[in-house]
């Protein structure tokens, strides 16, 4: 795997495509359409369901199937590009969309393809649902069968971060190069509405107080890196909708907040983020800054800022490192006491005790680019991108307690239910 320290080349192959980004969309960005028929809609999951773990093997285009407790062992892998040669065929046809499918291969991919960016299961076990950045679309995949249910193309030229609403009948994603985020019927791909961004959406997350929230990030694939140049990468904003009617109720410019706070040094571009249990506080990173922040939600203001140790080999050119990342991956155990952080450039994962911010062992980690919870709640979970596996650290210890061999580039990692006798597609 190419080591984005030296892809200097990389970045201007991004910057081109942005620039392209800015001339094309203005004459017309691709819009979503209805999803399209693909097969029946699977079969109904047998009556025990399992919890897993999926893992989007983002460069292979696969997911890796793993256990959501103990040693993470694989149970099985799926395939979410059954239908890769038609999307090409139909990608080549069109130069618009083959300059796209280009940068994203230049600009965000690193070089490569990007296949899935985030997938979920269905209520009933029977199906998981995936964005694919390169082929801008969403799909439902029969996880029986490896079939697709389903597909959704969405607005623009990128799909991106998804969510499942708390009851499980609706996936939020976001259509990155449109600022848009479409909600669908999980069942069947039929969307229920969609609604405007800032520049770029990214993260989606909804709250159980009835609300979406998504993450605008704005250009990550430039090389205007310096902070002097700050304005050059877009409007960026928290947006944050009805989750039903889909309208705005409230927008967040952390620009604001982050000066009042006295960081306006920092950049606005809000990444991975977690609410506490009552979700009364916002733990989120931010593009370039080796730790994270704390937004008081009610009071509307950021209250503190973690700075967590920079690792002495990291590159101190910011135009190295992916997509604008220092750290990128968060989440926090169940009680709301420890966070745990990806230190994507630094190659580490820690513990964080949440009341007094202290770290803990700085766990070395490749390229760490996701953190989740556990199934039992009892460790972090991150991908580690660089060398291809899954790893798990205990909340109490802060100590590596686990990791599993993947695919290729692991990123998102996501909680779901399988029926109990899955171990992956049947042949034929």
């Amino acid at each position: 795997m190419p080591s984005p320290r030296t892809s200097g080349t990389r970045h201007l192959l991004g910057a081109l495509a942005a620039s392209l980004a800015l001339v094309t969309a203005s004459a017309g960005a691709g819009s979503a359409s209805a999803p399209e028929p693909v097969s029946a809609a699977g079969p109904t999951a047998s009556a025990g369901l399992r919890e897993v773990m999926f893992v989007g093997n983002n460069w292979d285009g696969t997911a890796d199937v793993i256990a959501s407790r103990g040693d993470f062992h694989r149970i099985g892998r799926l395939n979410v590009i059954p239908d890769k040669e038609q999307r090409l065929r139909e990608i080549r046809l069109n130069p618009i969309r083959l300059a796209y499918f280009l940068g994203v291969r230049s600009g965000p991919g690193e070089g490569h393809d990007q296949f899935v960016d985030d997938m979920y299961a269905t209520p009933d076990g029977s199906s998981m649902v995936v964005s694919r950045p390169s082929f801008a679309d969403v799909v439902s995949l029969d996880l029986r069968t490896g079939r697709i249910n389903w597909r959704f193309p969405v607005a623009g030229y990128r799909s991106d971060h998804m969510a499942v609403s708390p009851d499980g009948s609706t996936v939020a994603v976001s259509a990155s190069t449109a600022n848009t985020v479409h909600v669908l019927d999980i069942a069947t791909g039929r969307e229920l509405g969609s609604f405007k961004t800032g520049d770029k959406p990214h993260e989606n997350v909804f709250t159980s107080d009835g609300l979406l929230w998504n993450m605008s990030i704005g250009e990550v694939t430039t090389a205007l890196d310096a902070p002097w140049l700050d304005w050059s990468k877009g409007d960026r904003k928290i947006t944050v909708v009805d989750a039903r009617t889909f309208r705005t109720v409230r927008v967040i410019d952390m620009r604001d907040r982050l000066d009042a706070f006295g960081r306006g040094d920092l950049s606005d571009a809000v990444r991975p983020l977690v609410f506490t249990p009552d979700e009364k506080k916002v733990y989120f990173q931010v593009s370039f800054l080796n730790g994270f922040l704390e937004y008081d939600v009610d009071s509307d203001r950021v209250t503190r800022l973690k700075n967590l140790p920079g690792n002495p080999a990291t590159d101190p050119d910011r135009t190295t490192w992916v997509n604008d990342s220092r750290h990128h991956g968060l989440s926090i155990s169940p009680d709301g006491a420890k966070l745990c952080v990806a230190g994507t450039m630094d190659d580490y994962v820690t513990v964080v005790d949440r009341e007094t911010l202290t770290e803990g062992p700085l766990v070395p980690a490749s390229k760490p680019y996701w953190a989740t919870v556990s199934g039992d709640g009892r460790s972090c979970v991150i991908s580690e991108s660089g060398t291809d596996r899954v790893t798990a650290v205990d909340f109490a210890t802060g100590r590596r307690v686990a990791s599993v061999d993947v695919g290729d580039h692991p990123q998102r990692v996501r909680l779901a239910r399988v029926p109990a006798d899955w171990t992956g597609p049947a042949a034929g």
